[in-house]
């Protein structure tokens, strides 16, 4: 059976759809894993957290159809990048939240949203710290896009992968891959070893990759540069050492 992913895409939670990073999950699927790239619904027409509701049902419709396309249940995991990346981490550490799994599975109805692995892809790890970069450096447009998807700061909080491991709260945690450059715009290297020394502290495994000089978005932008090559090829080879059958966490 091969390891499958439900593929989550960016677009600061309010754009874009499941063509989004298209070239990588051709790339993954070219290398023997099923690739499910969904679409979900974005703000403003459904803000947090609708679109987590629609991830969680796609991981449970995976799951129950994996074998259909030559997987298993125990082999479905994670790959999300930008606010894709941040909602596959929400989507890994709750997967049984009420209001997540809120839409059911009729064909179904006890499949649950655990997920085998998750990778991050230069994921917004904390949505307050990109909302006052954007308001700092007057970038209207991401600053909207936060107010319109969470309404206010203290959701973003709630919101915030790091913090509900920082608060103790029950979570899984799956083996993750969190990924990025180290001039990202929008989440400091500082910040991503602080989700990865969270993530170890409640009992995850957690590799960080940080890609020298690479900014936001590089592998969809350019996937052919060598940083992009090494990222994709890490991806892989995780999906693979995890993407084997085993309970999830």
């Amino acid at each position: 059976p091969f390891p499958a992913v439900v593929q989550i895409h960016g677009g600061a939670w309010n754009s874009k759809d499941r063509t989004d990073g298209q070239n990588t999950a051709l790339d993954l699927c070219a290398s023997g894993i099923v690739v499910l790239s969904i679409e979900f619904r974005n703000a403003p027409e459904a803000p947090y957290p609708a679109s987590l509701q629609d991830i969680n049902y796609g991981i449970r419709w995976l799951k129950a159809h994996s074998r259909e396309f030559g997987s298993s249940p125990e082999r479905v995991g994670l790959y999300g990048t930008s606010s894709g990346g941040h909602q596959a981490l929400l989507s890994a550490l709750r997967p049984d939240d009420a209001r997540y799994k809120a839409l059911p599975l009729a064909e179904a109805p006890q499949m649950d949203a655990k997920v085998a692995f998750v990778v991050s892809g230069w994921g917004v790890l904390y949505p307050l710290e990109r909302y006052k970069i954007a308001k700092a450096t007057n970038n209207a447009g991401i600053a909207k896009n936060h107010e319109t998807f969470f309404h206010d700061e203290q959701t973003q909080i709630e919101a915030t992968p790091a913090l509900i491991l920082e608060r103790g709260e029950k979570v899984s945690t799956p083996p993750a891959l969190v990924f990025q450059g180290t001039a990202d715009e929008w989440t400091t290297v500082e910040l991503a070893q602080r989700f990865a020394a969270d993530y170890q502290k409640a009992g995850g495994t957690i590799d960080l990759q940080l890609l020298p000089g690479e900014k936001h978005t590089f592998v969809n932008e350019h996937p052919f540069a060598p940083n992009s090559v090494k990222a994709v090829d890490a991806v892989k080879a995780f999906i693979k050492k995890y993407g084997s059958a085993r309970s999830t966490n």
